[in-house]
């Protein structure tokens, strides 16, 4: 402590308390690099404010003696008493000296009621314990093409114009909605004009920012699939529309529920249906789209996974049929990551102006650099590439999947299109019912989710049908996981006492 001693001086709004020597509180700002001394100081000074160190209507040091105690200049002290009399955390009153203000209020330690979430589209938590985790909804991030796309940055940073760093079209950039009319027109059979195409975050996005649209029309109500991804009814709630579950059967949806749901819009997965992976039948995609036209109504179709099909080419995309009655939604999340956040819509031309200024108002629009090596990445051919790639991987892992499924539980099987990133897999009655099979799982270190999660149908007691994600495995661990579940079935089972 220097020779004056300096002390903060109790107010008539402080705390009863000693006096604390001033010093104490910044000298470890005050021996802060030079440049940035005067930032320290503030910010020293700004949580000794915040947390009550200092309370309100304490009377600070003159800045000649302050500046005397922590051996820094008089004028420093000056310009950081000026920065925080500015910003309220100070109050000064000519001729009386400087004060603690009442307008800071700490803020709340630790954040209440946020989980830890694993990674992954599905927002899982995090679960402690678990050596294989089957559930859906994550592809291989390591599959993600770190060299292309870094040189797609390098070459899009040296050759964007200044004036596409400004504020975006909320559209999107012009040459990345080009390159995905054409990609989409090519590999889903859409009808693709860029004119038609807005670049969103990703399918929920695309889909908050359509039932926002739907609402202001009106509509209340928008059908979803029964089962189905719980997601869609999260987002529409999100928008002030209600959801109700219609039931999918082997074909899809089925034609005399809809009929009679009095909803005029609805989320469909077509090409894949999720969770049970069926391909719509013809008749049941024209039995949907006759059912939009007579009620003037539209479908939303998730095309979540459309390009993964293993056995045959995939069937093309809803919106081919009726582009004025399908808005088509799509993303990378699935074919290169979900943290890029960028998806896209094609939108009917009824609703074009309106999806456009609710994006707008939004969010202004995706940023441009990472629009811009998107575009760069697809017209390079690295995209094509990349879902190659994909292709082959999720290929391998879902037949070890299937292979390690007959090898360890025999009568098993697994329904559904080979196809997308997840399997159906029903397992014979013996292992349920399903709840006490999670159980066992969970308590070998596996985790997965059954059917019943992901919608209102219930399975007969006693089967297990299990929602398996694989693409995020490799194929080895994948053998391990199903190899721990049925390791749980060897174990003896407790049984009642008496």
């Amino acid at each position: 402590m220097t020779a004056s001693g300096t002390t903060w001086e109790d107010g008539p709004a402080a705390a009863p308390g000693a006096a604390q020597p001033a010093w104490e509180l910044l000298l470890p700002a005050a021996g802060a690099p030079a440049r940035g001394r005067g930032r320290a100081l503030q910010e020293a000074l700004r949580e000794a404010v915040r947390a009550g160190r200092l309370a309100p209507g304490t009377r600070l040091p003159s800045s000649r003696a302050l500046a005397a105690d922590l051996g820094v200049s008089r004028g420093l002290v000056t310009e950081v008493y000026e920065q925080l009399v500015a910003e309220g955390y100070l109050r000064s009153d000519r001729g009386s000296g400087t004060w603690v203000g009442g307008a800071a209020r700490s803020a709340a330690r630790g954040a209440r009621g946020v989980r830890d979430l694993a990674p992954g589209s599905s927002g899982v938590p995090g679960t402690p314990g678990i050596r294989v985790d089957f559930r859906a909804g994550t592809p291989d991030l390591a599959l993600f093409p770190r060299a292309a796309w870094g040189a797609a940055q390098r070459a899009v940073l040296s050759e964007l114009a200044h004036r596409e760093l400004g504020y975006p079209d909320p559209r999107g950039l012009p040459e990345l909605r080009a390159a995905l009319a054409a990609l989409l027109a090519r590999r889903r059979g859409v009808v693709a004009g860029p004119e038609r195409l807005v670049v969103c975050s990703g399918v929920a996005q695309a889909t908050t920012l359509l039932g926002f649209v739907l609402r202001a029309r009106g509509l209340r109500t928008v059908g979803v699939e029964d089962p189905g991804s719980p997601e869609h009814a999260r987002l529409f709630a999100s928008t002030g529309l209600d959801t109700l579950w219609l039931p999918v059967d082997g074909e899809g949806l089925e034609p005399g529920p809809l009929a009679a749901s009095g909803v005029r819009a609805v989320v469909a997965t077509p090409s894949h249906q999720f969770p049970s992976g069926i391909a719509y039948s013809a008749g049941r995609r024209a039995a949907l789209l006759d059912w939009a036209r007579a009620v003037d109504g539209y479908v939303l179709e998730d095309d979540y996974d459309g390009d993964f099909r293993y056995d045959r080419a995939p069937v093309g995309a809803l919106q081919g049929l009726d582009p004025e009655r399908v808005a088509y939604a799509g993303s990378v999340s699935k074919s290169l990551a979900p943290g890029l956040r960028l998806g896209w819509m094609l939108v009917p031309e009824a609703l074009l102006d309106e999806v456009v200024e609710r994006k707008r108002t939004m969010d202004l629009g995706n940023p441009a650099l990472d629009q811009a090596v998107l575009a760069r990445f697809v017209a390079d051919g690295g995209y094509d590439r990349q879902l190659r790639r994909c292709q082959r991987a999720y290929r391998e892992r879902r037949d070890a999947l299937v292979a390690a499924l007959e090898r360890h539980f025999p009568g098993s099987r697994v329904s559904g299109i080979a196809a997308g990133l997840h399997v159906i897999a029903h397992l014979p009655e013996e292992h349920g019912p399903t709840d006490r099979f999670l159980e066992r799982a969970r308590a070998a270190g596996v985790a997965a989710r059954p059917l019943a999660d992901y919608g209102t149908r219930r399975p007969p007691d006693g089967t297990v049908r299990l929602v398996l994600g694989y693409a995020h495995l490799t194929p080895g661990e994948i053998a391990r996981g199903v190899e721990l579940l049925a390791a749980t079935e060897r174990r003896p089972r407790a049984t009642g006492g008496g």
